[in-house]
C-alpha cells in the first residue's frame, strides 16, 4: 500500500472528538454499522497519509449520563452508565478499522482487562508512534466531565498538534444554520469567543482546557466525503478555533 508523504500533511498527530450520535446513521438509537463503516474508512484515508490518530467517541447514541440525571437517576451512577456506552462504541470502531487493516487500540479509563486496554500514558504514545489508531473510552474515567472534556485532556497528553471535532455542520456558526438561513459561519474563532458567545463547539471547560495549552480546535463535517483528509491536505470548509 503506498502512502502519501507525510510531508503533505497539515499535522502530524491529531485527535479526532465525534459523538456517539455520529454513529447512529438514520436510526433514533443505537449503532448503524455502515455509518461506523464509513467513518473509520475516513479515519483509515487519513492513517494512510502517515498522520498519527488518537479518537475519543461520546455514548449518546446508546446512553446520556445528563439524560439519565435529568430523569431523576443519581449522577454519578448515569455519568458510569455513558462512559460504559462509550467503551461499546469504540469496540465497534476498533472492529470497522481493523476490518480496513488498520491496527488499532481500544484504551479505557475504567480497567477493563477482558475488552481493552487500562489507560497508561507511555504506552499509548508508543502506539501512536507505531501508527496504531488509538481509540480512548470511558472518558476520563471520572462523573461530571465530558467526552469533550476528555478528548481534550487526552489530546494534550498525547501531544496531538490539533483536536478534529466532527459534526453535522461544516463549522462554527453565530446560530444554528439548519434553523437560520442567515447564519454566518466563521472561518477562525477565537477561544474566549466561542465562551462569550455560548457557541455550542465543545463544553466550557473542555474549551478553556485547550485554550490554556494552546490547542486549536479544528470544526469540521463529518458527513462531507474526504472532509477529514482534506483538511489535512489544507483543502475543505472548516473552522479554526485557536487563540
Amino acid at each position: 500500500m503506498s502512502e502519501a508523504p507525510e510531508t503533505r500533511t497539515t499535522y502530524k498527530r491529531v485527535m479526532l472528538k465525534i459523538s456517539g450520535e455520529a454513529l447512529m446513521g438514520d436510526q433514533g438509537y443505537g449503532l448503524h454499522p455502515p455509518t461506523v463503516a464509513r467513518i473509520a474508512q475516513e479515519v483509515k484515508s487519513v492513517h494512510d497519509m502517515g498522520v498519527e490518530i488518537c479518537m475519543v467517541i461520546g455514548g449518546g447514541n446508546i446512553f446520556r449520563g445528563l439524560q439519565g440525571s435529568a430523569q431523576g437517576m443519581e449522577r454519578t451512577t448515569a455519568d458510569y452508565m455513558g462512559m460504559l456506552a462509550t467503551v461499546m462504541n469504540a469496540l465497534a470502531m476498533q472492529a470497522a478499522l481493523e476490518d480496513l487493516g488498520v491496527f488499532t487500540r481500544v484504551i479505557s479509563a475504567i480497567p477493563m482487562d477482558q475488552v481493552c486496554e487500562p489507560y497508561i500514558r507511555r504506552r499509548a504514545v508508543r502506539h501512536l508512534e507505531k501508527k496504531r489508531v488509538c481509540i480512548f473510552a470511558a472518558g476520563t474515567g471520572n462523573p461530571y466531565f465530558t467526552t469533550d472534556t476528555a478528548a481534550t485532556l487526552r489530546a494534550n497528553e498525547m501531544a496531538c498538534e490539533a483536536i478534529f471535532k466532527g459534526t453535522k455542520v461544516d463549522g462554527v456558526y453565530d446560530k444554528d444554520p439548519k434553523k437560520h438561513s442567515d447564519a454566518r459561519r466563521f472561518d477562525t474563532i477565537s477561544f474566549d469567543d466561542v465562551l462569550v458567545k455560548h457557541l455550542q463547539v465543545m463544553d466550557a471547560s473542555a474549551i478553556a482546557l485547550a485554550r490554556d495549552n494552546h490547542l486549536p480546535i479544528i470544526v469540521f463535517s463529518l458527513d462531507e466525503p474526504g472532509g477529514f483528509s482534506g483538511i489535512l491536505r489544507g483543502e475543505g470548509t472548516y473552522t479554526r478555533v485557536s487563540d
